[in-house]
């Protein structure tokens, strides 16, 4: 390490004990990377690393997480995503490099675009309006994505002028983007929810999607569609452990990439810390345990406050668990090229219910997660009618929803579920006893 000219040694030693000490291992795992990370305990240093590790699409099959006193020891499991080791050693030097650092909390560089930040109600081709409003007053998109949830929309869209390819720094047109979007956002019912603002500050963007559904208290909501679950049950217990004042939480659902990022976001951005957690993952499940407690110390403290608790991971682990056909779009990009594709999918009665809007080159990568305007899966031939009208080339299917259970089939598949997680959760809920008395913090863990 190269010091500074200016450094007198307490600096230097401050430095030491402060900066973060990775070591990534493929040796010590037969199916995984192992990536250990030591440092100096900070409140939300645990997402920051996850965050890291997630955004280059990394899978963490295995987590151990303790950061009693002052010190903050983390231990992953990671693969790509299809299942293999990490070997390029670019990637490798990226996460030392990232994680290593002072302020290694990532955020995405749209620093040349103007990022719009919309919420309000969903409703089929609502995105088809948005997209055109944006075309008609000579903005491009640069980079979107969209959540929606519980009948709730939120979207974070950066944009650029036409014309200069500038961001749009003009306070007048601002405040006619604004007016226009909002506009679209009330439709005829929606008028004091409907949201619209231009972000100056800038922030990860999927951490401020959490932010902006949780802001919106989607997890209070009812969905206006009811479309028919694709994915299985989240499970989310809370219970105090009075004897070392810790909050306990369980969360169990069908396993992803990102799923823990989404649950430490929300935990972080609800003010909890966590001190303690164990993950893994069995088969197609992951499983988590976390041990918090408020930034003051204290556990949670009312049935009304566990609750929320509930509601609020439920509806994190739920906003990225998209309903319908995964259409992937790869074209050379234009101007109104979104408000074409999505003005398609509105007159051909298919709703997005996710989206992920990019440009690489001046190639547009889009992601649209697709249903029927009752919310359920999407007519075949509708799909082929849809990608003849935009490209067979250039739209292509990548997912299909999986098949449906009937009733009777759905409840004895969580009942099963609900017998396996109890089993599980209680194992993990060894592990990290045992972990706490390794410690020295607990007398026993029996």
């Amino acid at each position: 390490m190269e010091w500074s000219a200016c450094l007198d040694e307490y600096e230097k030693l401050v430095i030491r004990m402060t900066t973060p000490r990775v070591v990534i291992d493929n040796a010590v795992c037969p199916t995984s990377t192992v990536v250990k990370v030591d440092s100096a305990r900070k409140h939300g240093i645990l997402l920051e690393a996850v965050q890291v590790l997630t955004d280059l699409n990394l899978s963490i099959k295995k987590a151990y997480i303790s950061s009693d006193g002052r010190w903050f020891m983390d231990v992953f499991h990671v693969t790509d995503l299809n299942g293999n080791k990490l070997t390029d050693e670019s990637v490798i030097n990226y996460i030392e490099q990232s994680l290593g650092s002072f302020h290694y909390g990532q955020t995405n560089d749209f620093s040349g675009s103007t990022a719009l930040e919309l919420t309000g109600t969903d409703r089929v081709g609502l995105l088809s309006e948005v997209f055109a409003v944006l075309s008609d007053l000579q903005c491009s998109v640069a980079d979107a994505k969209v959540w929606t949830h519980n009948g709730r929309i939120a979207s974070l869209i950066h944009v650029t002028d036409s014309n200069s390819g500038a961001p749009i720094e003009n306070v007048q047109l601002i405040s006619l983007i604004e007016a226009r979007l909002r506009n679209v956002l009330k439709g005829d019912n929606d008028i004091r929810s409907a949201k619209t603002s231009v972000s100056m500050a800038v922030t990860h963007t999927e951490r401020r999607l959490h932010q902006m559904m949780f802001a919106d208290r989607d997890y209070e909501r009812k969905p206006i569609l009811q479309s028919v679950p694709t994915h299985s049950p989240v499970a989310v217990t809370v219970q105090n452990w009075l004897e070392r004042g810790y909050s306990v939480v369980n969360v169990q659902a069908k396993d992803r990439t990102k799923l823990l990022f989404d649950v430490v976001c929300t935990l972080t951005d609800m003010g909890y810390i966590v001190f303690h957690a164990t993950v893994n993952t069995i088969g197609d499940r992951g499983y988590m345990e976390f041990y918090i407690r408020h930034q003051d110390g204290t556990p949670i403290s009312s049935e009304a406050e566990r609750q929320r608790v509930i509601q609020c991971l439920e509806a994190a682990v739920e906003r990225r668990a998209s309903e319908g056909v995964r259409l992937e779009l790869s074209t050379p990009d234009r101007q109104g090229l979104l408000a074409d594709v999505t003005r398609t999918f509105r007159e051909n009665g298919l709703n997005v219910t996710r989206a992920e809007v990019s440009t690489m080159k001046e190639t547009a990568q889009n992601v649209f997660y697709v249903t029927d305007v009752m919310g359920k899966p999407a007519d075949g031939k509708i799909i082929e009618s849809v990608r003849e009208k935009i490209g067979l080339s250039c739209l292509r299917v990548k997912e299909l929803p999986p098949l449906v259970y009937h009733k009777e089939g759905r409840e004895r598949d969580e009942q099963a579920v609900g017998g396996v997680a109890g089993t599980v959760l209680l194992s993990l809920g060894s592990m990290v006893r045992k972990n706490l008395y390794n410690l020295g913090l607990i007398r026993s863990y029996s």
